[in-house]
This record gives C-alpha cells, sequence and structure tokens, in this order.
C-alpha cells in the first residue's frame, strides 16, 4: 500500500460579510501545507468572483489594499506545496474560468 502524500492546503468560509478575511486567516494558518504560492477567490453579492493569489509567503502575498478587493460573504483559498509543474504564477490555485460569462 502507498503512503498518504498530504501536500498543499485549502481552506473555505461560506455566508460570512468577512469570507476572505477569515479564509486568508485560515491560509496563515495552514502555511506550513505549502509556501511555493498562495491564492484567494471571493464570490461577490452579484455572483462575480474576485481574485489575488502570487508567489510567497501568505503574509507577503495579501497585503492591505489586495484583500480590499476581495468582497462577497463566500470565499476559497489555496496554499501550494509544488509537487509537479514550476514555481510559477500559473501553477498558483485557486483556479477560476468564465465559461458562462453574463
Amino acid at each position: 500500500m502507498k503512503s498518504w502524500k498530504e501536500e498543499c492546503g485549502v481552506f473555505a468560509v461560506w455566508n460570512n460579510p468577512e469570507a476572505a478575511q477569515l479564509t486568508y486567516l485560515g491560509l496563515y494558518a495552514l502555511q506550513h501545507r505549502g509556501q511555493e504560492s498562495t491564492g484567494i477567490v471571493s464570490l461577490d453579492q452579484n455572483g462575480q468572483h474576485k481574485i489575488h493569489k502570487g508567489l510567497g509567503l501568505v503574509a507577503d502575498v495579501f497585503q492591505p489594499a489586495a484583500m480590499a478587493k476581495l468582497t462577497g460573504h463566500t470565499a476559497i483559498g489555496h496554499v501550494r506545496y509544488g509537487t509537479t509543474g514550476g514555481n510559477r504564477i500559473e501553477n498558483a490555485q485557486p483556479l477560476t474560468s468564465n465559461l458562462f460569462p453574463s
């Protein structure tokens, strides 16, 4: 039997006006799970997602100006421990898509 290979960390908040800030704190606590890159995507009241991600540590990537743009009552965040792919912004998560633009 192969052993577990747990890397990365995911944290989410639903139905709270401070969702992005709480997600930031959750990612900060999970940072030991991955220090390569981090990102948060929030969902605002109009159904639009706002995303901010970058390479490095949680506190370095999420400055106050970036956090102010992550509005809404829902957010999900990720800290990455790279197992494949390079340390590039294209590999930072969460990943988003606009397959169904309004």
